[in-house]
């Protein structure tokens, strides 16, 4: 069973983290995955910098336009990670925008996540409609789930639509900003939280955007499995570099 899957079925709330691959420094992406994982975190979201982001925030561009001058590439990436599987079983979803795999080949693209052991992609620029009618069997054959986006502003109608292709979890934008952007949830974002929790999905929803301590993730998680870190966990590395990733982790949870 794919490694996403037999987490969302264990009896906890999840802890995700984001971070962008070659930041701090080129090769400090595998450290930093080990170190998450023996602190308690239960999925790594690996970010594939890319120059032209759309939702991510300053401080997540940041770090991408750091982590492409410092050399990462799609090539660069699968090369770290080749013998990642040796000491990390948590599931790994890399995160990135279309056009870099679409240069990499799709097929080839997917073929490498198998092989290095990447169990999902969360594509943001990639519709619903396009990956049902052209990528998925691409997809399903290499064992990938494909994680989807969802925002306050998603209409019913197309929330029931991506859960229906979705065979994981969905993404739940907690807001319509960039990520990184806010502090603590209102009473707006508890009522988005509460309308998709009673639709009753067949794919659990784990948010993200604006979680970014232990309060911020405890809210989140009343009302879906679990919640994802990016911004808080990529400033504390500019603070800190990769020397007190237990220290965050274990504020967090």
């Amino acid at each position: 069973m794919n490694r996403i899957k037999q987490k969302l079925q264990e009896d906890k709330k999840i802890f995700s983290v984001y971070f962008s691959a070659g930041y701090p420094s080129l090769n400090d992406t595998v450290q930093i995955i080990q170190d998450l994982e023996q602190n308690g975190v239960d999925m790594i979201e690996i970010g594939l910098p890319f120059s032209d982001p759309l939702a991510d925030g300053p401080t997540i561009q940041a770090s991408s336009t750091q982590a492409l001058h410092n050399g990462m590439t799609t090539q660069v990436l699968f090369d770290q990670l080749k013998e990642v599987r040796k000491t990390v079983s948590i599931p790994l979803v890399m995160m990135g925008y279309f056009n870099p795999m679409l240069q990499y080949g799709i097929e080839n693209f997917c073929k490498k996540c198998q092989e290095v052991g990447v169990d999902g992609l969360i594509i943001p620029d990639l519709p619903v409609d396009v990956y049902a009618d052209e990528y998925k069997a691409i997809f399903e054959k290499y064992g990938l789930i494909n994680v989807f986006l969802i925002t306050p502003q998603t209409s019913d109608d197309r929330i029931h639509f991506i859960d229906s292709v979705s065979d994981g979890f969905i993404y739940m934008v907690s807001s319509a900003s960039v990520t990184g952007s806010q502090s603590g949830f209102g009473s707006t974002q508890e009522d988005y939280f509460k309308r998709i929790a009673s639709m009753n999905l067949k794919n659990p929803q784990v948010i993200g955007f604006g979680i970014n301590n232990a309060e911020t993730f405890n809210q989140a998680t009343k009302f879906a499995k679990g919640a994802i870190i990016g911004s808080a966990f990529i400033q504390h590395l500019t603070e800190n570099g990769t020397g007190k990733i237990a220290d965050f982790a274990k504020a967090i949870r």
